[in-house]
């Protein structure tokens, strides 16, 4: 009888069940349930919808139970840099405030007041991004000091969801170190930089690697859901799980997780936190083996995401119309097949300028952007969709010109896994772009590399290799050149 193990994975705009299993050397995968992650306006802020998410968490594992497909264990990842504040009960204190909140703006320069930019990066090894959890935590500092007063816990999204399954508190590894707060050689808390800075001490605790056991479901999740199952940690940020799910040993390969961003850089035993780095604003998060992902974080395809929605006519929030609903609905290959007809139009973007985090009309936000930087605005839906998508193929061909330089390695390939890898166009004007092949799959790379850990702890692969060599012959991966 197959033994199964369930990877939760929560995306910015989606989260799925998917089962695992091993069977006949073969890596199977079973989606059992899929639910919407929604972004809502209150009290002033873009918040999560986290009812709406635990309820998604708890209709899932029932649907484990219809399936007759019950899991040994249960692991959770999320998006990073998020977190919720716990009061003595353990409840809530506040809302579990989204990255893409405006509450950040400006915190930037208070905080280097504190502790200078180059410092903070010589000691924790990230990038520079606006709404990392060091920014949030100050913001909210100035906004509502009680609320960080009153706090007895601060647990990132999936540490969150983890403990409503359980009743255990457990701060994981991965994500902890997307807060700008971890100490990149030691590996755990700068608790130097966390008095400088005047946050609460008492809200960071003992830092707990991918592999380790958080607890067995609770006896009220128990009598709901209808089984017992025990919840481990996977790499919680969900790009930690997606690059373990990269089937190929070579180094001198750059991996891309493509989804809502797009995560590009290679695996480093140790991380580099040089001024060439920084300057390049790129980042050494923590993955599990203690494996750090040296990488460059780019807006990915929230941009074509956020376009679609327009076009059709959807809400971006809550209450936010788009001007530009067309009354068709439009698909992904649809679009694809809109900028193939405009290929000859060649305006670029910077994908990662701030204008395109959290625009109420991201069609506006890229006309704007021509025309402040003198290029040719845009008009048609298919010359959109070209500048968009020459501009991240030419992001993806300057970031692995960024890491090449640096790390000295001479870079043969790149492996894009995540669902972003079924965007064929995408790999075609990537390979075209930077002149390497492109080898893409698997699309649940993220929900796979969660898999990955659970099934280690369990005794099924003896290792990350081992993993990788199954994933290599159990998924179809494609090449482009």
């Amino acid at each position: 009888m197959n033994k199964y193990y369930l990877a939760i994975d929560i995306g910015a705009s989606s989260g799925r069940h998917i089962i695992g299993w091993v069977e006949n050397g073969m890596m199977k995968l079973k989606e059992v349930h899929r639910f919407e992650n929604r972004q809502l306006h209150k009290n002033g802020h873009l918040v999560w919808d986290m009812d709406n998410l635990w309820n998604g968490i708890l209709d899932g594992l029932k649907a484990c139970k219809q399936e007759g497909m019950i899991p040994e264990t249960v692991g959770i990842d999320t998006w990073a840099v998020d977190y919720v504040l716990l009061d003595k009960n353990g409840d809530m204190i506040g809302d579990a405030v989204a990255y893409r909140d405006s509450r950040t703006e400006g915190i930037e320069k208070e905080v280097f007041e504190i502790i200078p930019e180059k410092e903070l990066y010589e000691r924790t090894g990230i990038q520079k991004q606006p709404f990392n959890t060091i920014y949030q935590l100050f913001a909210l500092k100035k906004e509502s000091p009680s609320e960080l007063e009153n706090a007895k816990s601060l647990l990132m999204i999936p540490d969150y969801f983890n403990y409503k399954l359980t009743g255990v508190k457990k701060q994981e590894y991965t994500n902890a170190t997307s807060t700008n707060l971890v100490d990149a050689s030691e590996k755990k808390w700068d608790m130097e930089l966390i008095k400088r800075l005047g946050f609460p001490e008492k809200l960071f605790g003992e830092l707990s690697v991918p592999g380790t056991v958080v607890g067995e479901f609770s006896k009220e999740i128990c009598e709901e859901v209808g089984f017992s199952s025990k919840v481990i940690l996977p790499a919680t940020h969900d790009t930690g799980s997606a690059f373990l799910a990269v089937p190929t040993k070579d180094e001198s390969s750059v991996f891309l997780s493509s989804g809502t961003w797009s995560l590009l850089g290679i695996e480093n035993e140790t991380p580099i936190t040089s001024d060439k780095a920084r300057e390049n604003n790129l980042t050494n998060e923590g993955g599990a083996f203690y494996r750090y992902r040296f990488l460059k974080n780019i807006m990915g395809l929230w941009i074509i995401q956020s376009i679609r929605r327009e076009l059709n006519g959807t809400e971006y929030v809550e209450g936010v119309k788009s001007r530009y609903a067309t009354g068709r609905t439009y698909s992904f290959p649809d679009l694809i097949e809109e900028a193939r007809r405009s290929e000859d139009f060649e305006p670029f973007i910077d994908v990662n300028d701030e204008a395109f985090l959290s625009p109420v009309s991201m069609i506006d936000a890229i006309k704007e952007h021509c025309r402040v930087n003198g290029r040719p605005e845009p008009q048609a839906i298919g010359e959109i969709m070209q500048t968009v998508y020459r501009s991240l193929a030419k992001s993806y061909e300057e970031a692995i010109g960024e890491i090449s330089e640096i790390t000295g390695k001479q870079i043969t390939s790149v492996h894009v896994i995540g669902g972003g890898c079924q965007d064929a166009y995408l790999n075609e004007l990537t390979a075209k772009a930077t002149g390497l092949p492109v080898i893409a799959g698997p699309i649940e790379g993220t929900a796979v590399g969660n898999l990955v850990i659970q099934m280690i702890e369990a005794g099924i692969f003896k290792d990350l290799a081992e993993a990788r060599n199954c994933i290599f012959e159990s998924f179809d991966i494609k090449r482009f050149e």
